[in-house]
């Protein structure tokens, strides 16, 4: 008997995905646009993607660099009723609401009724959902009734400022006294850069590489043994992954950031940590740069927010 794979939203995605392309009759090597089945199927593009990755996953897709997903069998072959998932519900409601709130689909203020309206599902499941969102930052309840959005998420500015926060804090947690390299966490790093440089960043999902980057920093600051300043920044990481699940990216220019970030372990582990701490706050200063560079422009951001 083949084993379920515990999938989330993209479970529920994946088989109507397979069933669209049966009713367009298309054929092994056709490409899976994200524009159209999120149009189709009335989700943004994220869930598509990860329904995309989830039939990569299952053998019915495949991802080829900078030009996206291809089938790999004719989709009239496909049987989706057989296809081993087996959704998490509230896995599957927490992407969901994630989604719809960066999406704008969920008011700044709400109210827990209102919700319980538009997905149809349990009061308790919901409030689980609410509950994990507000400890991750994303929402927060209000003294009398409801709930509040984060302003953070739709704030440009604000997020342009929590990297001038960043700048602040992540080179003061490298001049600490109490410093000490954790040289197998270093070498595990280093090894995970280098396999992006390999390669990696053109396969690897945006949460994917979100995590890997952010883990990085932590690692950076957790080693100055001051648990203030790694608190703040998860405390950031948490606010900041929430767009990784709709930014657009140029991976391309991923590539120098790795490089940085190899550099930046040698200058640490060479006990250089005063050149290290000025690296690092230019590091973080060009991105801030690039993320003020559209505001002024008067277009939406397309740089990384993956440091």
């Amino acid at each position: 008997m083949t084993a379920k794979i515990k999938v989330d939203l993209a479970g529920h995605l994946a088989p109507r995905i397979i069933d669209m392309a049966r009713a367009r009759s298309m054929r092994a090597g056709d490409p899976l646009r994200e524009e159209f089945f999120a149009r189709e199927l009335g989700v943004s593009r994220s869930p598509i993607r990860r329904g995309f990755a989830l039939l990569e996953e299952l053998g019915l897709a495949v991802k080829e660099p900078n030009r996206g997903y291809f089938l790999t069998l004719d989709s009239r072959t496909i049987d989706t009723g057989k296809l081993p998932l087996e959704v998490d519900p509230f896995e599957d409601l927490y992407l969901r609401m994630v989604d719809d709130v960066l999406a704008g689909d969920i008011a700044t203020s709400f109210f827990e009724a209102q919700l319980l309206r538009k997905y149809d599902v349990p009061r308790g499941q919901l409030l689980k959902v609410l509950n994990r969102l507000a400890n991750e930052g994303m929402i927060e309840r209000n003294p009398g009734q409801g709930w509040t959005i984060n302003h953070f998420l739709h704030d440009a500015e604000a997020h342009i400022q929590s990297y001038r926060f960043r700048m602040a804090i992540e080179p003061a947690a490298l001049l600490e006294p109490t410093y000490k390299v954790n040289s197998a966490a270093f070498a595990k790093a280093r090894k995970t850069q280098q396999q992006l440089l390999d390669g990696a960043i053109f396969t690897l999902s945006r949460p994917e590489l979100f995590q890997i980057n952010s883990q990085l920093h932590e690692l950076i600051v957790g080693c100055s043994g001051n648990a203030f300043f790694l608190e703040a920044l998860r405390r950031q990481n948490q606010l900041r992954r929430f767009m990784s699940y709709q930014s657009n990216v140029d991976r391309s220019r991923l590539v120098s950031q790795c490089q940085e970030h190899i550099q930046l372990l040698d200058l640490i582990e060479a006990g250089q940590r005063e050149e290290a701490a000025e690296y690092l706050r230019r590091h973080l200063d060009i991105v801030s740069r690039l993320k003020a560079a559209p505001q002024i422009l008067g277009h939406e951001s397309r740089s990384d927010d993956l440091l």
